[in-house]
């Protein structure tokens, strides 16, 4: 069975077995996705400009996310499911995306703010958090290999909007042992933070390499560009990765309030 084939399956077993779970919420989509994230520490002056006022992000002292700011996900989306539960009517897409974790802080209310994405598909911006780009050059290309029973990988990302702004990847790995994990998790508007959709998952995180924690080191070949445009304040040459994490599957439930 193929990957694609696999998370499509995954995707079709939730969808199946939690109907109503969010009966208080207006289901909107589902999505079977493969995802490699890098965290960083990003210039906190530069950040905290993106930022709806009022609103700060949460820096983890301790922990695999310890100093990360940022994060940079770039999302293979395999299988999208509407909210009616039929094949969405653009049913694969490929993007990468700017989250912050956030904190109002009046309130104490936390979350994610998506500040920009660039998406291959030109109907998908700006989206409905009004930030995502057409990026006019999309690519991605994926490989996995099994020998001796060692599973390695290559990733190339390639994304870029004709207005300059750019995010690049190519990684090379040894996979090591996924931990299933999930979360529901607010994600503001951030034109319009009194708005949010929420996101629940479930996933398989192979966090791959990580200064803080210390896991053994899974990355054979790594490199990254980003900047230009909107985003160029974020990375100056002071940024820093600060974790490399790979979802070899990952099921999000997209609704809203």
């Amino acid at each position: 069975m193929t990957n694609r084939m696999a998370l499509a399956g995954a995707l079709f077993a939730a969808t199946s077995l939690t109907p109503h779970a969010a009966s208080a919420q207006t289901l909107l989509e589902q999505a079977a996705e493969h995802r490699f994230q890098l965290d960083f520490h990003v210039n906190d002056a530069a950040l905290a400009k993106m930022l709806p006022q009022g609103w700060e992000a949460v820096i983890a002292t301790q922990g695999p996310a310890k100093d990360a700011n940022l994060r940079m996900i770039f999302i293979d989306r395999m299988a999208i499911i509407g909210g009616d539960g039929k094949p969405a009517a653009r049913p694969t897409a490929r993007l990468v995306y700017l989250a912050i974790p956030v904190k109002q802080t009046a309130s104490g209310a936390v979350g994610q703010i998506i500040i920009h994405g660039l998406t291959e598909n030109m109907a998908d911006a700006p989206g409905a958090f009004g930030v995502y780009q057409h990026a006019s050059i999309a690519r991605m290309s994926r490989t996995v290999s099994a020998s001796a029973g060692a599973m390695t990988g290559s990733e190339d990302w390639e994304f870029a909007a004709a207005s300059g702004e750019r995010m690049e990847l190519h990684v090379e790995y040894e996979r090591g042992p996924a931990v299933k994990g999930g979360a529901e998790t607010k994600f503001f508007y951030p034109n319009d933070p009194s708005k949010f959709q929420i996101f629940k998952t479930d996933q398989a995180i192979d966090i791959m390499r990580n200064p803080t924690t210390t896991p053994p080191d899974h990355i054979r070949k790594f490199s990254y560009k980003a900047g230009g445009g909107k985003i160029a304040a974020l990375f100056d040459g002071t940024e820093k990765v600060v974790s490399w994490d790979s979802f070899p599957w990952y099921i999000r439930t997209v609704s809203a309030p």
